[in-house]
Parts: structure tokens; C-alpha cells; sequence
């Protein structure tokens, strides 16, 4: 049975730092077990929380870094220096690893609009790199942990109800996005799944319809986040005031 959890933290800096010390754990474990690690990032405000959390933890300098790939869920299709961007707001973490040994190549970032000329070309190459990681002609590698965050309206990734969809592996464009900027690059539902463990990250009062709508029936068109679900585990990290209505 696929292991399911809610785990609830007092608040957003405690989930933050919950889920950085449970991060370096499992990319140890993961190092130790196969060599590599293969982990999915995400962005929004708990999610770089969470990353700069990881910089701050002591722990880190017992990770071989350079045995760590970084991928991202999403991405906005922005300038490359745009602090709109997850990797630029990511960077804070990128740069206290650099001296723990992390190697820039293993920081798959996904296109920005400096580089493709559409996101159709970003998600195309995102795609392409996954599969080319992968080798043995699968479609992504096999993600020790896939993080995502959630919005309001239960969105993940830049997956949003009655949008974008797609059954495909690899990366997809995202236009009119409902949440600014409108145009993004997004890992589909698909390859979200083939992660070993997805943790969803979530805190907030008004992210509390969405998370409990989200434990009650799969619907993935009206409530994406109910769609998610890990190989070995799907973990909902959370704070106590989204908690309010589970």
C-alpha cells in the first residue's frame, strides 16, 4: 500500500524547517542506497522557505552534494534574471552548496525567454534533458522526492482546475495562466506521479478549503492536488492554520 501522510507543523517557519531536515535525510538515504539523488524543487513562498531552510540546517555538510540532481516543477517563462523566476529565488541555497561540492551541471533549470523563443521550445528542451538524465530509454529519471506547493485553488505545479492539461511525459507549455505571469513551464501530471515521494507543501488559512478538498475524491480537472500521488508515499507537509478544515 502506497503510504499517505499528513504531517502538521506549528506554523510556516516550522514546516520549513520541517521539511529541510526531512529533505537532507532522504537525499542521504538516497545517495546511500543508489548513488544519486534526483530531486524536484519548488517555489512560492514556503517552498524557497523550505530551500533556504536547508542552507541554514548544519546537516547539509553531511550530504555528498555533487551526487544531488536538482529538477524544478515549474517554472515561469520570464526573463532569465527576472526575480519572478524559482531559480533565482532558489539561489540563496545554490550558492551556500557551491562550497559543499555541488556541481552547477546537476541544477537542471528550465528555459527562460531570454533563451526559447516560445515556452512551447522551453518545455520542449526541459523534455529532451529529462529523458537524456534518464537513459535506458525511459522519460524522466525516477525523483527520490518531488516537491510541490499548492495554491488556493489547489493548483500544483502550474497545473490549475479546468486548464492546462496534458497525459504526456516530460514538460508542457502553460498559457493564461490564472496566477501572473501567463505564461510558464510546467512537468506534467504524469511525470509528477512517477515520482518515488511527492511532498506537498502547504500552509496558510487560505489554503484550507483547497487541502481538505483535495484528501476527499480524486478529480484532477477541478482539484489537481488531489491527483497527486507518489510510487512509495505521497506526504503533505502542512501547518497547523491550513490544517483547520481536515
Amino acid at each position: 500500500m502506497i503510504a499517505r501522510q499528513i504531517v502538521i507543523h506549528e506554523d510556516t517557519a516550522a514546516t520549513a524547517h520541517g521539511v529541510a531536515a526531512r529533505l537532507i535525510t532522504s537525499i542521504a538515504d538516497a545517495i546511500a542506497a543508489r548513488g544519486v539523488a534526483h530531486v524536484v524543487v519548488t517555489g512560492g513562498t514556503l517552498g524557497i522557505a523550505a530551500l533556504v531552510a536547508v542552507a541554514q540546517n548544519p546537516a547539509k555538510a553531511s550530504v555528498n552534494w555533487s551526487q544531488v540532481h536538482f529538477w524544478w516543477g515549474d517554472e515561469r517563462f520570464v526573463a532569465a534574471g527576472s526575480t519572478e523566476r524559482n531559480a533565482v529565488q532558489a539561489e540563496p541555497l545554490f550558492a551556500a552548496l557551491d562550497e559543499l561540492g555541488l556541481e552547477r551541471g546537476t541544477v537542471h533549470v528550465m528555459g527562460d525567454s531570454d533563451a526559447y523563443a516560445s515556452a512551447e521550445d522551453a518545455a520542449a528542451a526541459y523534455t529532451q534533458l529529462l529523458a537524456e538524465e534518464a537513459g535506458d530509454g525511459a522519460a524522466n529519471p525516477v525523483f527520490d522526492v518531488l516537491m510541490l506547493g499548492m495554491g488556493p485553488d489547489s493548483h500544483v505545479a502550474s497545473l490549475f482546475p479546468d486548464h492546462t492539461r496534458s497525459t504526456e511525459l516530460g514538460a508542457i507549455a502553460v498559457h493564461d495562466s490564472p496566477k501572473p505571469p501567463p505564461h510558464r513551464v510546467s512537468l506534467t501530471m504524469s511525470t509528477i506521479n512517477t515520482a518515488r515521494e511527492v511532498w506537498l507543501l502547504v500552509s496558510g488559512a487560505e489554503k484550507a478549503p483547497a487541502l481538505a478538498a483535495a484528501q476527499h475524491e480524486v478529480n484532477e480537472a477541478k482539484v489537481p492536488a488531489s491527483a497527486v500521488q507518489g510510487t512509495e508515499a505521497t506526504r503533505w507537509l502542512i501547518d497547523r492554520s491550513a490544517a483547520t478544515l481536515l
